[in-house]
């Protein structure tokens, strides 16, 4: 995992909190089977993260600028690894 680094898109202006993603977590959208993955897959993405080096903070995809465990929760959104997708295929 790297730390200490910062978006460049945010230039360190900008942090995300837990209770800001929790929040955004819990609106209808995340709750949709519509918009969602099932919680195996979301568990299943967000190790894959963990794992990465390209997380930052913990948070933050350094290859995209997502914040990781809204993403990973979207059925529509992919691993932006270049050539070595984390997540597999729905």
């Amino acid at each position: 995992m790297i730390e200490n680094r910062q978006c460049k898109s945010c230039q360190g202006r900008f942090e995300v909190t837990e209770e800001q993603i929790t929040r955004v977590l819990a609106s209808p959208m995340f709750q949709s089977e519509e918009h969602s993955v099932t919680d195996a897959e979301y568990d299943r993405r967000l190790e894959a993260c963990k794992s990465c080096a390209k997380l930052m903070s913990g948070t933050t995809c350094a290859l995209c600028g997502c914040i990781v465990r809204i993403a990973a929760k979207l059925k529509e959104r992919r691993c932006p690894h270049p050539g070595n997708n984390r997540w597999k295929p729905l």
